[in-house]
């Protein structure tokens, strides 16, 4: 069966506010666009965080889930509950299956979350994953050195020029912020 794919996501934290923007593109296999409208980034946990996701689209939600269990249980700790689901996620022997990438904020923080038991927090504020992550993190790099855009403004325009680029990712996007 051939896997369905979520694409790019850009996360900006400048100015004491974090955003995160995503495509709308999912991908059937390597060369067919099986939905333009997704919906891949949300707030979680009653609006205290948001979250952004690439890669498989079931594995992201069942993560998704987690994570936010996560959060409550280490009372809202984003980078406890980041460390934690890390931690699950790359000793479960069903959760190492899973294939995808998150971004996760809160006022505080963002982080990059992934099945390799990486929880990464950018030295300049800026971080991207997907397929088209290289590109938006590119693009929202240079427009945080030499703009004076918000981080809303900054994550969405990242996934702009990403979306000119990158074949798998699209202009159809959707950006959170905290």
């Amino acid at each position: 069966m051939t896997q369905l794919k979520g694409t790019t996501i850009c996360g900006v934290r400048r100015n004491g506010r974090s955003a995160i923007a995503g495509d709308g593109q999912v991908t059937m296999g390597e060369s067919t666009i099986f939905k333009g409208g997704a919906v891949k980034v949300r707030r979680i946990c009653g609006g205290r965080a948001v979250m952004g996701f690439a890669g498989s689209v079931a594995d992201a939600f069942s993560l998704s889930e987690r994570f936010e269990e996560k959060m409550e249980q280490y009372a809202y700790n984003l980078q406890r509950a980041a460390v934690e689901l890390a931690q699950e996620w790359r000793s479960d022997k069903a959760m190492r299956r899973l294939e995808a990438m998150m971004i996760v904020a809160d006022a505080e923080s963002m982080l990059i979350v992934s099945g390799t038991g990486e929880v990464i927090e950018s030295d300049d504020g800026v971080c991207a994953i997907g397929s088209g992550g290289n590109y938006a993190l590119a693009a929202a790099r240079a427009l945080v050195r030499h703009t004076e855009l918000s981080a809303h403004a900054i994550a969405e325009e990242a996934l702009r020029v990403a979306s000119s680029i990158c074949v798998y990712t699209n202009d159809h996007i959707t950006v959170e912020d905290i």
